[in-house]
């Protein structure tokens, strides 16, 4: 299995830690412990606003943030901090709704300033993709495949729109999957694929956790001309079990800040546009 070879067991050294009685990180300052429970609560939480919550300039925040994540109970990102949740159970639908907000918002214009009108694409299921839906209403005339019933939902009052929705099993946040789905999405050929997933690894794997959806990600993203990677920057280096695959299968990247390094170089040995909004 991809990163597991050389015989250890890495991602469990994090849960080593010593701990209370009651499970929690011991001798935590209070503003450390508000941060990490704030962080647990919302998924995500920024920089500026904990500055301002706490009273404190974004410079000690970042102090805090930075001791977290190395004892891994948090994971750093661009202007703030995720929760160092389970990487076999996404977070619930309801909190994923509310994480990046704005930023999901920047990318899912710029992924519909992309399509042209009188296309035909796939959308997936993400609540990027969810964003990227509502921003394609001013468009005319497009054909619209997905397996997420918020896409549909958004879309289908749309008189010019068409969409077409795959059949197979429901899951609580309206993803469709199952060989159902699968078998529906390879009966097309379209010119954009539109996808989000939960996590980007560092060696440019993406990642999920449900392997019936990332059998359906994958055929949508077998059967498309041009593929639009929509990925907010808490994704980078986020833990996920099931790999859908390489980076090098999509042709662009939408983000809201420069990946790490590492992905980026691999974004430019690929030949992937990157688009930061």
């Amino acid at each position: 299995m991809d990163g597991w070879d050389d015989g250890r067991l890495r991602p469990a050294a994090r849960y080593n830690r010593p701990t209370h009685a009651e499970g929690q990180p011991m001798s935590l300052p209070p503003r450390q412990q508000s941060i990490l429970e704030r962080a647990r609560e919302r998924g995500y939480v920024s920089i500026d606003e904990l500055a301002q919550a706490f009273a404190v300039t974004p410079q000690t925040i970042r102090r805090d943030i930075n001791q977290l994540a190395e004892q891994g109970l948090l994971r750093r990102t661009h202007g703030g901090a995720a929760s160092e949740a389970s990487s076999i159970q996404n977070t619930a639908y309801a909190m994923r709704a509310g994480q990046m907000r704005d930023e999901k918002q920047r990318i899912a214009e710029a992924v519909a300033a992309a399509i042209p009108d009188h296309a035909s694409l796939f959308i997936n299921i993400g609540t990027t993709t969810e964003a990227i839906a509502r921003a394609l209403l001013g468009h005319k005339h497009l054909k619209v495949i997905t397996n997420n019933l918020h896409v549909a939902a958004t879309l289908a009052d749309k008189a010019d729109f068409e969409v077409l929705v795959a059949g197979g099993s429901v899951r609580a946040d309206g993803g469709v999957v199952g060989q159902t789905a699968v078998d529906f999405i390879q009966q097309f050929k379209v010119d954009f694929a539109v996808v989000g997933i939960s996590g980007i690894d560092e060696d440019g794997s993406l990642l999920d956790f449900d392997y019936q959806e990332v059998r359906v990600s994958q055929a949508i993203i077998d059967n498309a001309r041009q593929v639009l990677l929509a990925a907010d920057s808490s994704k980078f280096g986020r833990n996920a079990v099931v790999r859908l695959g390489a980076i090098a299968l999509v042709d662009h990247l939408y983000t809201d800040a420069p990946p790490a390094p590492a992905i980026a170089q691999l974004l430019a040995e690929q030949q992937i546009r990157l688009h930061i909004v």
